[in-house]
């Protein structure tokens, strides 16, 4: 056992909470019991309706829960049945990013961060200003109202606002939900550098899978008010039982370093699970060294049973047949490899979708031997 395990911040939480009937008219009653680190990024990921943004406001104290418990980096905020009355929501160190950015309209993008200024806990200084102004990309949008923004501005604006109130921990419920595709191109950039770069947690709601692969490194899987899977997003978001329909997002994550770069070809290479595997990547900019995360979707992954060197894809590995699974789509399988020269326990493994049809051609079966072909491999952090 780690010594360190008991020291490692973290956020540890209980809410029993019956609500109203929605409007189906079934009782909804959120039941959570959770264990979360205390640094990085959370995402609460689940469908509409399955009490993300309940949990999220129970949290900030702004849905009363009486039959609760928070813990919050070794800072009790509510204990549940001990008499005490819970941290009121004002003397919460927190910041709240909603849906809409509710901006103030008659004060400019700096008389916004102002207010938040002035609320803060502790004094904000000028070069923290200016640092969460930069890390925003917003300075050229200080002297702007917010009818002057486009969305992806403004909730840049909102939050910055919520970081200079200088939060021990920060919320974000669906941020990039009211953004149109292109706002949200713009703005996904911007929480990466929120996630290098802040040493606070994170927690993050969505809906979007892409949003949760590209941000979050722990998920907790809400469906009908409760938890219903939590881990780590490289393995839950790698299942091929992930309770959650994802079709043709279904993939696995991949941890990765940079090893070699190719500029003649503008190409780099990564090593990933500690394993001799390696992919060839487009050149992003990162140096020999860097970390990365890399998406490969199931739909992207082709199975030969020998090596077809006169392919134009890069990235074939040879692989082994872990598991042959049903798809939501009776024409196709799952099916779940693992690296052939790697025995061990970690060796990260990767999923392929193909037709049951390939299948039946290819023989395959527990134990086969293939080699995967990879036709494209995202870049997600």
């Amino acid at each position: 056992m780690d010594p360190n395990q008991n020291t490692q911040p973290k956020i540890t939480g209980r809410f029993l909470l019956p609500l109203r009937s929605d409007a189906q008219g079934e009782p909804f009653t959120l039941d959570v019991d959770f264990e979360i680190p205390g640094r990085g990024v959370t995402g609460i990921f689940g469908p509409s309706g399955s009490g993300k943004t309940t949990l999220l406001r129970c949290i900030a104290g702004l849905q009363r829960c009486e039959h609760a418990s928070l813990q919050v980096n070794g800072r009790h905020w509510q204990t549940a049945d001990d008499g005490r009355t819970p941290l009121a929501v004002h003397r919460r160190p927190l910041g709240y990013v909603f849906q809409q950015p509710s901006l103030f309209p008659h004060l400019t993008a700096a008389g916004n961060l102002a207010f938040a200024r002035k609320r803060a806990a502790q004094k904000v200084t000028a070069d923290e200003y200016d640092k969460i102004v930069a890390l925003m990309g917003i300075a050229p949008l200080l002297e702007q109202r917010p009818h002057a923004l486009s969305g992806g501005e403004q909730q840049r604006v909102a939050i910055a606002r919520a970081l200079l109130v200088k939060p021990e921990i920060l919320l974000m419920d669906e941020p990039l939900a009211a953004l149109d595709h292109m706002r949200k191109r713009e703005i996904l950039p911007y929480l990466e550098q929120l996630h290098r770069t802040l040493n606070i947690p994170i927690l993050y709601v969505t809906h979007a899978v892409e949003e949760i692969a590209r941000l979050a490194d722990h998920v907790l899987l809400m469906e009908n008010g409760r938890i219903h899977r939590a881990g780590p997003a490289t393995e839950l978001l790698s299942r091929t039982d992930f309770p959650v329909p994802l079709g043709d997002d279904l993939g696995i994550l991949l941890d990765a370093v940079v090893t070699t770069r190719d500029p003649e070809w503008n190409l780099m290479q990564v090593q990933f699970g500690g394993d001799t595997d390696t992919l060839w990547l487009r050149d992003s900019g990162e140096a020999c060294g860097d970390r990365i995360r890399v998406r490969i979707l199931a739909r992207d992954v082709s199975l030969t049973r020998s090596e077809d060197q006169d392919s134009s894809i890069l990235n074939r590995l040879p692989m082994r047949v872990q598991e042959i699974s049903a798809d939501a789509d009776p024409a196709m399988v799952l099916v779940r490899l693992r690296p052939l020269r790697s025995e061990s326990a970690k060796a990260s493994g990767i999923i392929a979708r193909i037709t049951r049809r390939s299948m039946h051609l290819l023989d395959l079966r527990e134990n086969t031997a293939v080699w995967a072909q990879i036709k494209s491999v995202a870049i997600v952090r």
